[in-house]
């Protein structure tokens, strides 16, 4: 007998539980579990639309699965995390997890949802199947050792380091028009950014600033994963202002980034990127990223609906 707690506001204990389990399938399978934006809403205690869904049985001290819903930029996101003692179940608890999910965003005034999952094997698919998910978006990570070439490395601009309480505007501003229409990085606002900066993994001396006239042309942020062999050194977020397009600047973000990271150390730079995006296929190919492993978004548009049940339990 399974037991669901759905949480809309995260007290400090249950944090703890849940980040124990994601401890947990962190040790298992060698990548923190959930996105950087899902992870925040948790340890935030719960914004607009979020949900945390903790799954019990009565015979064990742990949760055996957790899900949650965030809302982000006119969608929802779903990432679904079991403790790696039940994957064996995951045909029973995934779909139990997953429309208890649904329905809280359907409560949640319903909306384009995207349940994300790191290298989807058939049983996921069969599970999105079975909830009303289809695939749809893909996410490359791609690797490359670092340091560049030096014929590569002449592509970089001049650049200078973000500086708080001095950038946020117009970097925020410089985000939202590159990304206007993306669910996760377009639509941020102060308090997103300062969530971010405030993370024991920022570092002002791995973001990069290129400006033109003194106006902010483009970025490139990076972020350090030390946690993991090898250490990479990862483009988080990566734009050039509209008005810039078209004089090859997104390559020397890009390059500026990587001789950035090299500069500081760093020897295997990572990055996400949409395969459909043919552009940034190229440029990162060219640049000699090589495709690591791919995610993949299962998706759905749920209706809105007025029921709220406290709680719901198989």
């Amino acid at each position: 007998m399974r037991i669901l707690d759905i949480k809309r506001q995260m007290q400090p204990d249950d944090i703890s539980v849940v980040r124990d389990l994601l401890r947990d399938a962190e040790r298992a399978d060698g990548h923190r579990p959930l996105s950087d934006h899902l992870w925040l809403d948790l340890v935030d205690g719960g914004r607009e639309g979020f949900a945390g869904l903790v799954a019990w049985e009565g015979d064990h001290d742990h949760p055996v699965a957790y899900a949650q819903i965030s809302k982000g930029h006119d969608s929802f996101s779903i990432e679904l995390v079991v403790h790696p003692h039940h994957r064996y179940e995951m045909h029973l608890i995934g779909p139990e997890l997953l429309t208890a999910a649904l329905h809280e965003v359907a409560i949640n005034g319903g909306g384009h949802v995207h349940w994300w999952v790191f290298e989807p094997t058939i049983g996921h698919e069969q599970v999105a199947a079975q909830v009303g998910l289809t695939p749809g978006r893909r996410l490359h990570q791609m690797r490359r050792s670092l340091p560049l070439s030096s014929s590569d490395a002449e592509a970089q601009v001049a650049v200078r380091t973000f500086v708080k309480g001095q950038d946020e505007e117009s970097w925020l501003t410089v985000n939202n028009r590159a990304f206007e229409h993306h669910p996760e990085q377009g639509g941020w606002n102060h308090a997103t950014l300062s969530a971010r900066l405030a993370q024991p993994w920022f570092d002002a001396n791995g973001f990069v600033l290129h400006e033109i006239d003194n106006q902010l042309a483009g970025f490139c942020w990076t972020k350090v994963h030390t946690d993991i062999d090898p250490v990479l050194g990862e483009i988080y977020v990566i734009a050039v202002d509209p008005t810039f397009h078209g004089h090859g600047l997104g390559k020397s973000m890009v390059v500026s980034g990587i001789v950035n990271m090299s500069q500081r150390g760093i020897k295997t730079a990572m990055l996400y990127v949409d395969p459909e995006n043919a552009a940034a296929m190229a440029l990162y190919e060219g640049l000699g990223f090589h495709v690591h492993r791919t995610d993949r978004a299962f998706v759905g548009d749920i209706a809105p609906i007025t029921s709220t049940p406290e709680s719901e339990q198989s």
